[in-house]
């Protein structure tokens, strides 16, 4: 029961990030519970890779470039899920940001 109210959540996330972010469109909410569910599947299967080719990269950057491959995961899963959209990187780079602040801030305040 708690994957699934973590689920809703992270959809209801995606609709606010889309309000918030022009050029970043998704058309449903069943479309942001689809995006969750891939963008969970890429982050468990490809962002370790990521994180792995670019480390040196990582470490110069003190860790800021992580902001470019959460970047790279939710432009992936937009153009996987039919529904969402985005009219650029820069947009989805915005959009990455916004979700990141957006957990950090409703993991606070589940604590």
């Amino acid at each position: 029961m708690e994957i699934l109210l973590e689920w809703i959540l992270r959809a209801l996330l995606i609709l606010v990030t889309a309000y918030l972010i022009p050029g970043f469109a998704v058309n449903s909410f069943m479309a942001a519970l689809v995006l969750v569910l891939i963008l969970g599947l890429l982050n468990i299967l490809v962002k370790p890779l990521l994180v792995l080719l670019t480390l040196p990269i990582n470490l110069l950057t003190l860790g800021l470039f992580t902001l470019v491959i959460n970047a790279v995961v939710l432009q992936l899963a937009v153009s996987l899920v039919d529904g969402v959209g985005s009219d650029g990187f820069v947009t989805t780079l915005l959009a990455s940001v916004v979700m990141s602040v957006l957990s950090m801030v409703v993991g606070i305040m589940k604590r």
